[in-house]
């Protein structure tokens, strides 16, 4: 008699690889409620003259379609940030992603200026509370150095890179079919980003409201970023040593003060001072700042000289941001974390913050008959490559101290420095080129001439930041110790 072998059937997988598989996807399902945040922080930018035409904005009235986003996604991190610390991050993740998904709805049947103005405001709002506590899921998912590593790779990817694919798939969606399907192509992402979310990401229930809510201290972080924000992107208008500007920022410094001290005797703070005494925290937030100011010049002024000088078309200004996304996806697939863990953080974002000044000083050299190859292309590459290098060891170093219970809290504050320098880097570098060219023109310079003159002083500021960043990350910025 024969015996016939029974063919091995595959073993189930063990507890152990359906959580690692799990958390990878939940990785997943946290970058694309990013890449959704990150986008409409730019796609709407391209649209700007369709919409205006479309339904008849003033000039001052469309750059709010632009502002009222950043206004409340800046304004509402910090608090919601805390929020999911006290009543669970995924609660709170799952919340603002809904809450951004409607917006978008509704910015997309928008008919007047007024209720696209409206919806802005609450779809800033639901990006705030959402990508308040991303960070502190992946670092609660990510707990190893080394798979946190990988993690945050492919977070800063999405987080860096979702700005240009803004660009590119804002004028691809305006031309080809209208500018409401900028905001319907959330929907569909964001509902299935919703119940992938609900089913992938662990549970946490946060640490309780026991002590009570600090409803003092949120009001008065909240209220301070929202003016001081309000501030910063309304400069350009108003100026900057105007009564109103100048008035402004006194206010937003008394609340913050305000709200700093009152945070130093109650008993159960929004934001517990202690936090402000972690170094790389700390440092890494001051460094963060001046590198994204200058990087803002690639994106804010790198697409205005595209479009007024070279006369590229939105489609085409979109396409030009390639090389910087191609360059820190390719930086994001392991190659970043690898060179940190072999040369540590600070020298890695020391590099990154070199490769990213020398581009903006290229930048600084274009001219009205500059070829995009190899000019152009090289400095939108040198600009990727110092993003794609630096933001990963900075992230690293501020996450790398922070406890489990203020992982929130922390994400908040990385998430704080990045809008708040991102509207200074947008308002100092509108104002330096504006000034500059007026200034040329009343000294009789071409208009083009002009214009040229101030988009090249502005990089030059940019990459006087960047530099100003170099020197910080020297002095100050330390390794994080595990």
């Amino acid at each position: 008699m024969i015996l016939m072998e029974s063919p091995t059937l595959p073993l189930p997988p063990s507890a152990a690889e359906r959580r690692e598989r799990r958390r990878w996807m939940a990785l997943v399902v946290l970058c694309f409620a990013q890449l959704m945040n990150a986008l409409d922080a730019t796609i709407v930018n391209v649209a700007l003259p369709t919409i205006q035409a479309d339904l008849g904005f003033s000039q001052a009235g469309l750059t709010w379609v632009v502002n009222g986003y950043l206004i409340t996604f800046g304004s509402f991190l910090l608090m919601a940030g805390r929020l999911g610390d006290l009543v669970g991050r995924k609660r709170v993740f799952l919340a603002g992603l809904l809450l951004f998904t409607a917006a978008s709805v509704l910015c997309a049947l928008a008919q007047d200026p007024a209720l696209l103005i409206a919806a802005r405001f609450l779809q800033g709002l639901g990006a705030a509370v959402s990508a308040s506590v991303t960070i502190a899921l992946i670092v609660i998912e990510f707990p190893g150095p080394d798979d946190r590593a990988k993690a945050m790779s492919v977070y800063m990817f999405v987080a860096v890179g979702g700005g240009s694919i803004g660009l590119l798939l804002g004028g691809a969606l305006t031309e080809a079919i209208s500018w409401h399907w900028i905001f319907l192509i959330n929907v569909p992402i964001g509902l299935l980003t919703l119940v992938a979310g609900r089913a992938l990401i662990d549970d946490d229930e946060g640490i309780g409201l026991r002590g009570g809510v600090d409803v003092l201290g949120s009001l008065l972080v909240t209220l301070a970023l929202m003016v001081g924000i309000y501030a910063i992107v309304t400069s350009g208008e108003h100026g900057w040593g105007s009564a109103r500007t100048l008035g402004l920022g006194a206010a937003a410094i008394a609340l913050l003060a305000a709200f700093l001290a009152y945070e130093a005797r109650v008993a159960n703070p929004i934001m517990p001072l202690r936090i402000l005494r972690l170094g790389g925290l700390m440092a890494s937030s001051a460094v963060r700042v001046l590198l994204v100011c200058g990087m803002y010049a690639a994106f804010f002024v790198g697409a205005l000289y595209l479009q007024n000088v070279l006369g590229y078309d939105a489609l085409g200004t979109g396409l030009a941001f390639l090389p910087m996304t191609v360059v820190v996806g390719a930086l994001s697939l392991g190659v970043t974390a690898r060179l940190m863990g072999r040369f540590g953080p600070q020298r890695m974002t020391v590099a990154g913050l070199l490769a990213a000044g020398a581009g903006l000083a290229l930048f600084a050299t274009v001219g009205e008959q500059t070829s995009y190859f190899p000019h152009v292309f090289a400095a939108f590459a040198l600009v990727g490559l110092g993003a794609g290098t630096a933001f990963l060891p900075l992230l690293t170093i501020a996450v790398a101290q922070a406890p489990r219970a203020d992982a929130g809290l922390v994400s908040g504050i990385v998430n704080v420095s990045t809008q708040i320098s991102g509207a200074v880097g947008v308002a100092l570098l509108g104002a330096v080129s504006a000034a500059r060219t007026d200034g040329l023109a009343a000294d009789g310079r071409a208009p083009l001439d002009a214009l040229l003159g101030g988009y090249r002083l502005a990089f030059v500021v940019a990459a006087g930041c960047v530099a100003a960043g170099v020197v910080v990350a020297l002095l100050v910025l330390r390794p994080p110790q595990h």
